[in-house]
């Protein structure tokens, strides 16, 4: 027990990227590390509507580059980019370096990024909204745009209940095991009116077979989501033959046959 690992450090190198791209001595590696969880919940905190699924630090010499991935980049860039320049001098305040260099990277398909699927459960949840209804609409949305299974776990006094509990809700297959497997992971809490509610978020987004870009920056041409969108009905085939629906008919049809049999029966009884 306790020794599960992390989706995401778990294949890191595999096939994902480190989010912070930068080499730090012996000296001053501990300061740099401290600077970039400084600037993470900084932005974070900022910048609370924006749609922020990661952060990308990356420093050059004397350069600060902080890549931001959102699914909203009007709200963080501004009325004719008033806002990011605002951020950038605020940056340079909190970091103490002159050159800061702020980039904004869009995310085309929010409902596959599992940061924006939490902080949606966890804005809704916040609303007072039902917390499984929520969960319900968010995993369909995923599902939709061809994610091949979500896993959604939520935990705290839900529904305002006095004593706390756990609940999991699943659909379709994330092999978390399965280093090939592309999952992305999210850990983000509802803060609610009688306490913390803690979520967190598996999306599997298919099997990653030839060789990665492991720039988390890079965002790739053309996706091949089209096919595990075409794959997703074959895995939706499949749940139907779990079910046994033919089966079902079978036992359905052989049931009728038997009460004509036993029809048969009183005619001979006669």
């Amino acid at each position: 027990m306790g020794q599960k690992a992390n989706p995401i450090g778990n294949r890191l190198g595999i096939i994902r990227g480190w989010e912070s791209n930068w080499y730090g001595s012996k000296k001053d590696y501990a300061s740099k590390l401290i600077e970039d969880h400084k600037i993470r919940t900084y932005l974070n905190a900022r910048i609370n509507k924006g749609g922020i699924a990661k952060i990308v630090i990356e420093r050059t010499l004397g350069k600060l580059i902080v890549t931001i991935h959102t699914s909203k980049p009007g709200i963080i860039i501004g009325k004719g980019g008033n806002e990011v320049d605002r951020i950038k001098e605020e940056l340079k305040k909190l970091t103490g370096k002159d050159d800061v260099q702020i980039n904004i990277l869009e995310i085309r398909r929010p409902e596959l990024d599992a940061n924006i699927v939490g902080d949606t459960i966890a804005k809704q949840i916040e609303n007072r909204i039902n917390f499984k209804r929520a969960i319900k609409m968010a995993i369909a949305s995923t599902l939709r745009m061809g994610a091949e299974g979500i896993k959604v776990k939520v935990a705290g006094r839900l529904g305002g209940a006095e004593i706390a509990r756990t609940e999991e809700f699943k659909q379709g297959r994330v092999p978390l095991h399965t280093f090939r497997m592309d999952i992305d992971y999210a850990n983000v809490f509802a803060q609610t009116v009688y306490g913390k509610i803690g979520i967190k978020v598996w999306i599997c987004k298919g099997e990653v077979l030839g060789q990665r870009e492991l720039n988390p920056n890079f965002v790739g041409g053309k996706n091949d989501m089209s096919e595990r969108r075409d794959g997703g009905h074959h895995g939706h085939d499949r749940r139907d033959d779990r079910r046994g629906g033919d089966r079902r008919d079978d036992r359905r049809g052989g049931g009728g046959d038997r009460r004509d049999n036993r029809g048969g029966g009183r005619d001979r009884r006669n």
